[in-house]
């Protein structure tokens, strides 16, 4: 029996693979995998071609080779090229990957597709009023953005290990509002707990330039010293946890929040 032919990865395809990597730890880039097998599937694809792709990806990957991980040695010049571009403008091609996958599983624009799961994919109903197209294009981004950053983070807050989903949040060093070009880069993100979210965003604990915890003097204005002694001061003067994958926090936008945010 003839051997069926290839299916050529396109463009698109290669955008999909891109949205996968940021989103799976590496140790599941396998065929079996139930989210690969699904998503492959989709595609028009067997499970191995795109498992095989994303171990391709590792191998581009400067934060995995600085962990010693290699990945397969397959990488295509049209894989360089990608990761270059995907890279380098994250806000268009963060939501254009986005966007890709929600349709292979569906048409409706009011589900998201969420690989938190890590064991399915599950299609979820974002709550909140009724959606035009441009709201739409931003909540797929911020899809993009949670779910890369909570996965490089290994799902755990950076700071105290918290690893409940629905206490976590992708925080924005640099804040969402101001820098539309770094609301999607995970390099301006951080997996924090609700509690360390609340009071990063509001300049009561930064980092330095060593990612170490820096606390605020004023974090006694706000919590009362029980809260103070289980949230934050066990941590002061420690380092973060740093991600798995992808890069480690962006060093200048690290320092803009210390210079510009943080309540010394």
């Amino acid at each position: 029996m003839a051997k069926a032919p290839a299916v050529k990865w396109t463009r698109e395809h290669t955008l999909i693979a891109l949205n996968l990597y940021c989103k799976l730890p590496f140790g599941q880039f396998t065929s079996t995998n139930p989210i690969i097998v699904e998503v492959a599937a989709k595609m028009g694809r067997n499970a191995n071609s795109l498992a095989m792709k994303l171990c391709n990806l590792a191998s581009l990957d400067p934060v995995q080779r600085a962990r010693g991980i290699k990945g397969l040695e397959g990488a295509s010049n049209q894989d360089r090229e990608m990761w270059r571009e995907f890279h380098q403008n994250i806000p268009l091609l963060g939501e254009q990957s986005e966007a890709l996958l929600h349709d292979l599983f569906t048409k409706d624009e009011t589900k998201e597709v969420d690989l938190l799961s890590r064991d399915r994919v599950r299609l979820i109903a974002p709550s909140g009023p009724t959606e035009t197209q441009a709201t739409v294009k931003v909540r797929r981004g911020q899809q993009f953005f949670r779910q890369a950053v909570l996965t490089a983070y290994d799902i755990r807050c950076c700071i105290s290990g918290i690893n409940v989903p629905r206490l976590l949040v992708a925080s924005h060093i640099k804040p969402w509002g101001k820098f539309p070009a770094e609301r999607l880069n995970p390099r301006n993100g951080l997996c924090l707990s609700t509690i360390h979210d609340a009071a990063f965003d509001a300049g009561l604990i930064t980092l330095d330039d060593k990612l170490y915890v820096v606390l605020s003097k004023r974090l006694r204005s706000f919590f009362p010293q029980p809260a103070l002694e289980q949230n934050f001061i066990p941590f002061e003067g420690r380092p973060i946890r740093l991600p798995e994958k992808l890069a480690e926090p962006d060093g200048d936008f690290v320092r803009y929040h210390r210079d510009e945010v943080f309540q010394n």
